[in-house]
C-alpha cells in the first residue's frame, strides 16, 4: 500500500472539516475572553506584563531551554494525535484536540488585543502568527492522517476482514514523524528568532499594560 495520499484535492472534505473545527475553536476562544471576570482580567494582564517585559532583553533569555520546552510540547501533541489515530476509538478526542488548539489560539489573540488595543494587533502578528503558520498546517495534516488510518481500520479490517495493517500503520507513523520535524522548525523560531522580533514590541507592550492598571 502506498503512503497516504494527503493531497488537498483527495481529502478536501476532511481538511475542510478540520479547518472548521480550528476556526470554531478560535472564535470560541476569542469570545471567551469577554467572559472573564475583572479579577481574572487583572491577573492575566499582570502575567502578560511580566511575560513581555522579559522580551525587552532577548540576550538574557535561555534560548536552549525555551527550544526544548516548545519542542517537547509539540512532540506530546503530535504523539497524542498519532496514538488517538491508531486507537480508532480515540478519533473524536483527536478532533477535540484540534478544537482545543483553536480555542487556545483565539483566547491568546483575544486577550492580547483586549489589553493592548491596536498595539495588540502588531504584537499578535509578530508573536503568534509566524509559528502558527507552521504549527496549524502540521497539526492539520497529522490529524488528517490519523482520521484516514482510523477509517481504514474500520472499513478494511472490521467490515471487509481484509487489507494489511502494517503498510498504513507505517505510513501514518511516517506522517507523524514528518510533521514533528516540521514542528521542530517552529520551536527553533520561537526560541531563537521570535525574541528578537518581539524586542521592538515588548517594551511598548509592557508600558501599555502598566498604563492600563496604574
Amino acid at each position: 500500500m502506498r503512503p497516504w495520499n494527503l493531497s488537498t484535492r483527495s481529502n478536501l472534505n476532511l481538511y475542510l472539516f478540520i479547518g472548521v473545527l480550528l476556526l470554531s475553536g478560535a472564535v470560541f476562544g476569542f469570545l471567551l475572553v469577554n467572559a472573564l471576570t475583572l479579577d481574572q482580567q487583572q491577573e492575566l494582564a499582570d502575567e502578560l506584563k511580566a511575560y513581555w517585559t522579559t522580551f525587552a532583553e532577548p540576550s538574557s533569555l535561555n534560548a536552549g531551554a525555551a527550544f526544548w520546552d516548545r519542542f517537547l510540547l509539540y512532540a506530546k501533541w503530535i504523539g497524542l494525535i498519532w496514538l488517538l489515530g491508531i486507537s480508532v476509538i480515540g478519533l473524536p478526542l483527536m478532533l477535540a484536540l484540534d478544537f482545543l488548539k483553536g480555542v487556545l489560539l483565539g483566547f491568546t489573540v483575544g486577550l492580547i488585543i483586549r489589553e493592548l488595543a491596536w498595539r495588540g494587533v502588531g504584537l499578535s502578528i509578530a508573536a503568534i502568527a509566524p509559528q502558527n503558520a507552521i504549527v496549524i498546517p502540521a497539526l492539520t495534516i497529522a490529524s488528517a492522517s490519523g482520521a484516514r488510518f482510523a477509517y481504514y481500520i474500520v472499513r478494511e479490517r472490521l467490515f471487509r476482514r481484509k487489507g494489511r495493517l502494517l503498510p498504513p500503520f507505517l505510513a501514518h507513523s511516517a506522517v507523524a514523524l514528518a510533521m514533528l520535524a516540521i514542528l521542530l522548525c517552529a520551536a527553533l523560531y520561537e526560541a531563537y528568532a521570535a525574541p528578537y522580533l518581539l524586542e521592538r514590541f515588548a517594551p511598548q507592550a509592557a508600558a501599555a499594560l502598566s498604563a492600563l492598571f496604574t
